[in-house]
């Protein structure tokens, strides 16, 4: 029996998420000009021939911007995901079978969850060096007790199965019970919890560099180009729209993707809200 084919919405996913991640890997080549090139004579220019979505109050070409924009999206993405998966993993593996540590770690998870996710950002930010590593570290903070109770819960879950108390009692180190029978357990919800950190981290870091606490702006991104934008949005509103309709995207495709993953590694869930 054959799968059925890919929803349409996840088709769109894949073609826009395709279409970001290349324009991030090729920006040199398909920006006309640099991001970051001044030219004060042809500030607040509209859409053009030359200036395809117009220019800034810098004279900086807008197209340009928003394209090398995505990579700095991507790449903190990216980052935070596998960081808050790294540092995630094994501790809700160690959770989910060490009743002890559990007690402990859960209710250090539980306090870090009690704190908005971007305001945590924000304080740690603001308590170090502003970049592109803190900013991934800032975002990574909130997400791992994500991480944790999902590893935890599927661990849990899989202790009750049949094979795990055969393999105990054939006296099957604990080591090797959770690397070789829990851990695979985990590893198809992971993925699609990925996918939801991943938009999630880009939305945060555009949201922190909107506020000016994120990466300066000497680096282009999403977030500063609608923070730098939003002073002449009466005069040129595409200064902020450009920018913000490709970061929805974006996080849209991602989501979609997420949500097609949850629908194809688990079918029970197909239907139901993440």
């Amino acid at each position: 029996m054959l799968d059925a084919p890919p929803h349409w919405t996840t088709v769109l996913a894949v073609v826009i998420l395709v279409a970001v991640i290349a324009m991030a890997v090729f920006a040199s080549q398909i920006a006309p000009f640099e991001p970051t090139k001044l030219n004060p004579a042809m500030r607040l220019k509209p859409a053009s021939s030359t200036y395809w979505l117009g220019t800034d109050s810098f004279g900086r070409d807008l197209y340009s911007r928003v394209v090398y924009g995505a990579q700095v999206s991507l790449l903190v993405g990216g980052g935070v995901t596998l960081a808050s998966v790294l540092i995630g993993l094994p501790l809700g593996l160690l959770a989910g079978w060490f009743r002890g540590f559990d007690a402990v770690l859960m209710r250090m998870m539980d306090g870090m969850m009690a704190i908005p996710g971007i305001l945590l950002a924000i304080a740690v930010v603001a308590l170090t060096k502003a970049g592109l590593v803190t900013v991934i570290v800032a975002i990574t903070l909130p997400e791992i007790p994500q991480v944790v109770r999902l590893v935890r819960s599927r661990v849990i879950a899989a202790r009750s199965e049949t094979y795990v108390d055969a393999a105990m009692l054939l006296g099957t180190p604990a080591t090797r019970l959770i690397t070789r029978h829990l851990f695979p357990a985990t590893i198809a919800p992971l993925i699609v919890q990925g996918t939801y950190i991943y938009a999630a981290a880009i939305l945060t870091e555009a949201a922190l560099s909107f506020l000016g606490v994120g990466i300066g702006t000497e680096i282009p991104t999403w977030g500063n180009i609608m923070a730098e934008g939003r002073l002449y949005f009466a005069i040129n509103p595409w200064l902020v729209f450009w920018p913000a309709i490709v970061l929805s995207l974006c996080i849209l495709s991602i989501n979609l993707l997420g949500d097609a993953l949850r629908d194809r590694l688990d079918p029970k869930m197909k239907g139901r809200s993440p």
